[in-house]
Order: structure tokens, then C-alpha cells, then sequence
């Protein structure tokens, strides 16, 4: 973790005065803020902030420093812009998973591609649950991601798209996964992010204790596992209709069903004051 990183925890900290919010919204653990705040306290000199039995207040040392932070990010912000007199330059960094490299950011960047040709494009791809963290922790400046019930409130989110979150098994096991109850079922599920919450939450409600075959990084993963024939798989159905194994798998209708999967751009809303990002973000629609 870098000092702009740094600063940006402290800044959301000094906002929400409570290191669990902070800790959930920033998508860090609690032992990670806790580190970055002693970190910029060791190189301040001075304690920037008091916990006591009401809570969390900025010292009178981090009032001053809360200063220099907002003005120390906008400064980097304003370097970052890469904005002159002539056409939109700079690069932007945008996290993505596969399937939204493939399925949704042609469409997506392409009219700002085309209106601000000189901008510079890094793209990283990586599992859907990594998305907000990357964001929040300043890795990247844009993520197309699912959407929480709770979105952080240091980002800013547009919906772009929505999938329904789909059961699926391989096509040749479809048969003996019809005859079996839901709690003699092999499953393949996602380590952690918002099909595993969704599909979790399915569980309880119908008081299923599942049987987990196996836990995989990313919905990729989990198509190849049950196309493979290792039990029953959870992912949004975009990822399916993208996949190249879909021929092989087959949905399970249940009722009701698993919900959707909302996703959405999602910013920091202090770089939206940055030009380039700024541009993308007036040119999705």
C-alpha cells in the first residue's frame, strides 16, 4: 500500500469516525487500516486520531493533516488528468473480469475510445470479487463490477447491466442431478463475492446445508468445474452465455429463484473531478 493509498483511508476515516465502516466501505480489513493509520502517525510524529469510549475524533495535529490530505489529493488528481489545452490525454486504468472484457466493455468504451482517441487504456482483468477492492484501494481508477446491496460511499456506481444468477450442471449429469434432493447435491461455488452471498442466503432460507464439491476464484471456474461434471454450479447468466463451454451445461429451474446480479461503472467520487475519468463517465450511457 502506497501513502495515496494511505491517505484516501485516512480521509474516508476521518469522515465516518468508526474504523468498521471504514474498514467494510474501503473493503480492507481492520488489521490493514489500522496499520495505515499507525504508518502515516509514525511519519506525521504526532496521533491523528483518538479512540475513546464514544468513539473515534480527529486531534487538533489531525485536523491540520486532514487539510493537507484533501489538498495533497486533489493536487495529485489535478497531475494525474494529464489535461491541456488540446485534445483529452492521460491513461486510465480500468479492472474488469473476463467475461466483462468480452461481453460488455466493447460496447462500453468504445464511444469514449472513439471521442478521446490520445487517452491511453490499461486494462486488468481478474476475479469479479477482487473488483471494489482494487477500486477503493486505488489501483485502478475504473471497475466494471457486481453492485452490493450497500455500495461503499466513497464510490460512485451507473448500472449498466443485469443477469439473472443461474444453477447450472453439466448437460450428461443433468438426469441423476433431477432425481437427488437438494441436500444429497454435490456443489461447485464461488470462494466469496455476491453469488456466493446470494447463493447462500438461498440455502438458509430452505434450511439446506449444501454439500460443497468445491470453492473456486472466479465464475469461469466454477463453469469449467461443473462442466467437468463435479457437481452443481452458481454464476450469473451472462457468464454463461459468454463461456465456451456452455453447450455443456444445462440451467436448473428453481422457484423462486437465485435473483440478479447488478452491474455497474464504479468510481471513486473524488476522481470524478479528474478530467479523464470525468469523460467515460459522461460517455456511458
Amino acid at each position: 500500500m502506497d501513502n495515496r493509498q494511505e491517505l484516501a483511508l485516512f480521509l474516508h476515516l476521518a469522515r465516518s469516525l468508526n474504523f468498521g465502516q471504514t474498514s467494510a466501505d474501503c473493503h480492507v480489513s481492520p488489521a490493514t487500516l489500522t496499520r495505515a493509520i499507525q504508518r502515516l502517525e509514525s511519519e506525521v510524529g504526532e496521533r491523528l486520531l483518538d479512540r475513546g469510549p464514544r468513539g473515534v475524533a480527529l486531534t487538533e495535529p489531525g485536523r491540520r493533516f486532514h487539510e493537507y490530505a484533501v489538498a495533497a489529493t486533489q493536487l495529485w488528481a489535478d497531475y494525474r488528468s494529464g489535461t491541456g489545452a488540446g485534445d483529452l490525454t492521460g491513461r486510465l486504468s480500468v479492472f474488469a473480469t473476463v467475461t466483462a472484457c468480452q461481453a460488455l466493455l466493447p460496447d462500453l468504451l468504445a464511444p469514449f475510445l472513439r471521442e478521446y482517441p490520445s487517452v491511453e487504456l490499461d486494462l486488468r482483468t481478474g476475479d469479479a470479487a477482487m473488483a471494489l477492492a482494487q477500486l477503493a484501494e486505488g489501483a485502478v481508477d475504473v471497475a466494471v463490477a457486481g453492485l452490493p446491496r450497500r455500495v461503499p460511499t466513497l464510490l460512485q456506481t451507473r448500472e449498466i447491466a443485469r443477469t439473472p444468477l443461474r444453477f447450472v450442471v453439466a448437460a450428461d449429469h443433468s438426469g441423476a442431478a433431477a432425481e437427488r434432493e437438494w441436500s444429497e447435491q454435490p456443489f461447485v461455488l464461488p470462494r466469496q463475492g455476491l453469488a456466493r452471498d446470494a447463493v447462500d442466503r438461498w440455502f438458509r432460507a430452505r434450511k439446506i446445508v449444501p454439500k460443497v464439491a468445491a470453492e473456486v476464484d472466479g465464475h469461469e471456474a466454477v463453469l469449467t468445474l461443473a462442466a467437468l461434471g463435479l457437481g452443481i454450479g452458481v454464476v450469473p447468466e451472462l457468464v454463461l452465455t459468454s463461456s465456451v463451454v456452455r453447450d455443456r451445461l444445462v440451467t436448473l429451474p428453481v422457484v423462486p429463484g437465485l435473483g440478479e446480479f447488478r452491474i455497474g461503472l464504479c468510481v471513486r467520487r473524488a476522481d470524478l473531478r479528474r478530467p479523464v475519468v470525468s469523460a467515460l463517465w459522461a460517455s456511458v450511457r
